[in-house]
């Protein structure tokens, strides 16, 4: 009887928190096998990610006779990712990582929109502008969008204003405000992550045994 109530009380309790609320213990618990699931499907994804990058790399290297440029990187290397965020970011596989773990967290649309944004801003074509623009509206921006990202009803409203006459600054504020979200919040729980520790270990020395 007195476990019933408790339960009872807990869920009504959970009920009436919003935003943060905490979860019933079914739904962190599905949650959790979700998360499992996603970490073990980009784990693979980068695995091949390297595999591939290693492979066309030797391709290239045998053929123009240059040094190998996509090794997965170092222990040091990886760790200059702690630096900056600028560090990750410029980074080819440093970047596949942190979209893995931004997938694994479920908030992939900012690095999506950061990317989508950078591709803006090279966009020579007027033409191809413009339909980048109301593209990029209309996957990141516009109310209820399918990677709607977290940004203030003004700034929303400013865009749309300005993807009418496109220019390359129409989306300025907003990737300011989502990279200023990653690099405060995603970027310092990436650098905790089990997808960061990964790169940043040596791998051991295994030792023979010496001869008797």
């Amino acid at each position: 009887m007195q476990s019933a109530l408790f339960l009872a009380l807990q869920h009504d309790g959970g009920r009436m928190e919003r935003g943060g609320c905490r979860r019933s213990e079914a739904e962190e618990g599905e949650k959790g096998r979700m998360k499992r699931t996603i970490i073990k499907d980009w784990k693979t994804r980068l695995s091949y990610f390297l595999q591939n990058s290693s492979n066309s790399t030797k391709m290239k290297s045998k053929k123009a006779g240059k040094h190998l440029t996509y090794f997965r990187p170092s222990p040091e290397e990886a760790q200059l990712w702690s630096e900056a965020f600028d560090e990750l970011l410029a980074n080819k596989y440093g970047l596949a990582a942190f979209r893995a773990f931004l997938k694994s967290e479920f908030c992939e649309e900012n690095i999506e929109f950061w990317l989508a944004c950078e591709d803006f801003k090279k966009t020579k074509s007027p033409q191809k502008l413009t339909s980048k623009a109301k593209k990029i509206y209309n996957d990141f921006i516009e109310k209820e969008a399918p990677k709607e990202i977290n940004i203030d009803f003004q700034t929303k409203n400013t865009i749309a204003q300005n993807i009418q006459e496109a220019t390359h600054t129409c989306f300025s504020a907003a990737q300011k405000r989502v990279y200023s979200l990653m690099e405060n919040n995603s970027y310092p729980r990436f650098l905790e992550s089990e997808f960061y520790q990964e790169l940043c270990k040596k791998t051991p020395i295994t030792r023979t045994a010496q001869g008797t």
